[in-house]
């Protein structure tokens, strides 16, 4: 087949001026990032640097002080900061703040301060101590834990007389809670 002039000489811009379809925009959806934490697993990565801007190489010992020097001692003194020689992380400055009517007392027992702290650490940390007096808050008291209540169902027969020989009242309360939970889920029924 013989193509005519006229056929090669179009020009092909009538197809290229038309343009091409653009693809529908999907609008931005932000990447999860997996599951959900707890905010207490992220706050010590937040709170790090924080700390470390004043002195604190490891947060925790400010979040766990009344541990480290015991609730007594908690009571009447915080760590501020610990500062330690230029490019050295052992032999640091540990600086309190102490209620000014236990400041006698707490520097009597620096030298156990001392003990616990770098037994906290696992090496020499704190070589000295400086004791500023100001105010201090005590840390929270710990709300004891309740005990459940004991539970009205009747104990199943075949069981009650054997609980009734165990002398320690927690476990024979732990023992009679799981026979009225094994009895539930039974149904309830043992005649048959």
């Amino acid at each position: 087949m013989k193509t005519t002039p006229s056929d090669a000489d179009k020009p092909k811009t009538a197809r290229a001026s038309k343009p091409a379809p653009k693809p529908a925009l999907k609008p931005y959806e932000r990447p999860r990032g997996g599951e959900a934490r707890q905010i207490a697993d992220l706050m010590p990565a937040i709170g790090r640097t924080a700390f470390r801007r004043f002195g604190f190489v490891q947060s925790s010992v400010v979040t766990r002080w009344p541990e480290i020097v015991g609730e007594r001692n908690a009571r009447n003194c915080m760590p501020e900061s610990i500062r330690f020689p230029p490019g050295e992380k052992s032999d640091g400055i540990l600086q309190l703040v102490v209620s000014p009517a236990h400041a006698p007392m707490i520097q009597h027992v620096i030298p156990e301060i001392m003990e616990r702290v770098n037994r906290f650490f696992g090496y020499r940390a704190v070589a000295k101590v400086k004791i500023r007096q100001g105010a201090v808050q005590a840390p929270k008291a710990k709300e004891p834990t309740r005990a459940a209540p004991p539970s009205l169902k009747p104990i199943p027969m075949e069981l009650g007389d054997s609980l009734r020989d165990i002398g320690d009242p927690e476990l024979r309360t732990v023992l009679e809670s799981l026979a009225r939970s094994l009895d539930s889920a039974s149904g309830g029924n043992r005649n048959g």
